[in-house]
């Protein structure tokens, strides 16, 4: 994947890796610097939340960057935002109609389907900062699972554009470097008013599986921290992580 990308940037590309987020952890441990950018065509054992698999087939993005921001890890959390504005940037740059929208946390879909995820992992030093976030990104370029709990897409099939790794990382490269030096320079709140233009099931029922228990709220949007504001029966509910659904969706 050699497509110019900025300076920030330190591309270590492979054809094959288990997994790119792995591979990036292992890097950043050993004291890899910020923007180390490990891409794989293809990974044997992708992973996304909760460690379920990630389906890796050629022709699709997997990749992952080295971040070391000064910050705790709660407000490093807040990364996935500036991931999913940057990957919605990338996308309307070959598909401006593209009908976008976002799903907290982690996700981006084209046409109510997902069509990318982001997973953040940290590690963290005892005084509570995290001493690197490695961002793993993962993006249905050309093809996409056709049995997945929420539905899913590629960019090809939503918008019959078809776009390689190496053209998508171009782009999305630089829109991630400025969300994420806004969110550095700026914080949150620039980030999460961009977000919430394009967030999917605002004002909706949403169905909010947790730890241990099930939720169905209206979905009111974020706090100044990012976490989901969900206002049920019992009055509102911030949730810092979880799956959401449409209430609908109850039993899919």
């Amino acid at each position: 994947m050699s497509d110019a990308l900025p300076p920030f940037f330190r591309l270590a590309a492979f054809d094959t890796l288990a997994s790119t987020s792995d591979e990036a952890k292992r890097r950043a441990r050993e004291g890899a610097p910020e923007g180390t950018l490990v891409t794989a065509r293809t990974q044997t054992a992708g992973h996304g939340r909760q460690g379920r698999r990630w389906v890796s087939v050629p022709g699709n993005l997997y990749a992952s960057l080295v971040l070391r921001p000064d910050a705790p890890a709660a407000r490093a959390a807040q990364l996935g935002f500036a991931a999913s504005l940057a990957i919605g940037e990338a996308i309307r740059r070959f598909a401006p109609q593209a009908v976008l929208a976002f799903k907290w946390p982690n996700d981006v879909l084209l046409g109510g389907r997902k069509t990318a995820g982001i997973l953040l992992e940290s590690e963290g030093d005892p005084a509570g900062k995290v001493r690197f976030v490695v961002l793993g990104v993962g993006v249905n370029l050309v093809a996409h699972p056709a049995y997945t709990e929420f539905p899913a897409t590629s960019l090809q099939a939503a918008t019959a554009e078809t776009v390689t790794p190496e053209a998508f990382l171009a782009a999305l490269a630089p829109a991630l470097l400025l969300w994420y030096e806004r969110w550095r320079d700026e914080g949150f709140a620039a980030l999460r008013q961009a977000w919430l233009e394009r967030a999917a099931g605002i004002g909706q029922d949403l169905r909010a599986r947790l730890p241990g228990e099930t939720l169905t709220g209206r979905f009111a949007g974020l706090d100044d921290d990012g976490m989901l504001l969900l206002d049920g029966p019992a009055g509102r509910r911030r949730i810092a992580a979880g799956d959401v659904f449409p209430a609908v969706a109850e039993g899919r």
